[in-house]
Order: structure tokens, then C-alpha cells, then sequence
């Protein structure tokens, strides 16, 4: 498989666009009566915890905005993702190596974050299609967030060190 820099760079920025509307509409969420939002969800771990919050949600009618910004982040976790992989392959097939390592990286870090924030949002995202939570669902999806969020900073900095690498090693040339 080969990649191409425009179509990682097209795929991983639309990911950070992405994200961006992601955390507009969780930013909603919260207000007035509304204290817990969807990084709470998350973390949520109980059935007894993710009722509370969605039962808030529902009283303080941001219950459809809940459910929008989750679908946002099943979107955004792919077209990010995605980028993060893409941006591996491109960069594992340079000829220097600190670009290899930087590819390894970003493409190992991009699948682990695919797998574990998709494996944690559609958790979510089933209690709250059913406004029911589960514990084994909410244990799932709270075990998972950590590994997330650790993915994600991994991705992003080694996509990050890769583009800052080859513009360095462009202007010594």
C-alpha cells in the first residue's frame, strides 16, 4: 500500500476540522441545569453513571445534540484515523529514518486509535440510542479511553515530528 502526502494531508487535516465541529457541538451541551457532557459520558463507567447523565441530558433538552455530536465524533475518529494511517505508510517509505520511525509511529498509533475510539464511542453511543446504560458497555468504553487518548497524542505528534522532519531536512538540502 503506498500514500500520497496530499491525500494523507487531505484526510488528516479534515480530521482536525472534524474534530473541531466535534467539540463545538459537545461545548453545547453543557449550560444552566446541564453539568455533565460527553467526556463525563465517557468516563462514565457504570450504568448507574451513564443514566445520570443521560437523564440530564434529556431533562435539560440536549438530549438530540447528545446524540448529534456523537455521531460527529464516529465521523471525525475515521477521517482522523484514517489521516494518522496514511500518514504512516507515506512516511514509512522514506529514505530517511528518523521519517521511518516517525511513519511507524503514526501508522501503529493510528490503528490503535481507529480500534479503541471506535470500540469506546459505539459503546456510548449504543447506551444512548437506547437511553438505557450498561455496565459492561460503560466499563468498556471507560477501560478504553485512556488507550484513546494515548493513541491519539501519539498520532498526532508523530505526524506532527514527521512534517517538521522533512521540512527541516528540505532546507538543509
Amino acid at each position: 500500500m503506498t500514500a500520497s502526502k496530499r491525500a494523507f494531508l487531505l484526510w488528516w487535516i479534515g480530521g482536525l476540522v472534524a474534530f473541531g465541529i466535534v467539540i463545538w457541538l459537545g461545548s453545547g451541551i453543557t449550560g444552566g441545569e446541564v453539568t455533565l457532557g460527553i467526556l463525563d459520558h465517557q468516563a462514565a463507567g457504570t450504568a448507574a453513571r451513564v443514566d445520570e447523565i443521560q437523564q440530564q441530558w434529556l431533562a435539560g433538552g440536549v438530549l438530540d445534540l447528545a446524540r448529534i455530536a456523537m455521531a460527529g465524533d464516529l465521523v471525525f475518529i475515521g477521517i482522523y484515523g484514517i489521516g494518522c494511517v496514511l500518514a504512516g505508510v507515506y512516511y514509512r517509505s522514506r529514505p530517511q529514518i528518523v521519517l521511518k520511525v516517525f511513519g511507524l509511529t503514526a501508522l501503529v498509533a493510528g490503528v490503535l486509535f481507529l480500534a479503541t475510539d471506535y470500540g469506546e464511542t459505539i459503546a456510548q453511543f449504543i447506551q444512548l440510542m437506547e437511553l438505557q446504560g450498561d455496565d459492561d458497555l460503560a466499563g468498556f468504553a471507560a477501560t478504553l479511553r485512556p488507550v484513546k487518548v494515548f493513541a491519539f497524542i501519539a498520532a498526532t505528534l508523530a505526524v506532527i515530528g514527521a512534517l517538521l522532519a522533512e521540512r527541516l531536512s528540505s532546507r538543509a538540502s
